[in-house]
């Protein structure tokens, strides 16, 4: 993917463009080789959530993964990760499993943080990441 230097553009994959026009917001950002990737729940195609931290961490890696793919980087890319957690240090060990299958090396920089609402109350996660394009090592 070619992208002019510094033009900013807003990354929005087919599946998201309804919550892109209800709720103003793009899934990602991406000027030049940086992309900043909204926050991503563990929900399927048809709004529903998993129905435990692995199925829901493992829903939210995979709408990460379909961001990346559509502004055109992949998840060796991402250098940043931010977790959102409703039970952080119940849900850690589920979450990190899940996490690592997804970023098995070249581990990005993590941050997790407990909070106490997400925007649906059976949302158990919610993950953000910023990647930059074509810096992956694998």
């Amino acid at each position: 993917m070619s992208v002019e230097r510094g033009a900013r553009r807003a990354v929005i994959p087919a599946a998201s463009q309804a919550m892109y026009d209800r709720y103003h917001f793009a899934p990602a950002t991406r000027v030049g080789d940086l992309i900043w990737v909204s926050g991503q729940v563990g929900m399927d195609g048809e709004g529903r959530p998993g129905a435990d931290m692995e199925a829901q961490a493992r829903l939210a890696f995979e709408a990460l993964r379909a961001v990346l793919s559509e502004a055109g980087a992949r998840l060796g890319d991402v250098v940043e990760l931010t977790t959102f957690h409703t039970d952080l240090r119940g849900d850690m060990r589920a979450f990190s499993a899940v996490k690592d299958e997804f970023f098995p090396a070249s581990y990005p920089a993590w941050t997790a943080v407990g909070v106490t609402q997400l925007a649906r109350p059976e949302f158990l996660v919610e993950v953000r990441a910023v990647a930059v394009a074509g810096s992956a090592q694998t």
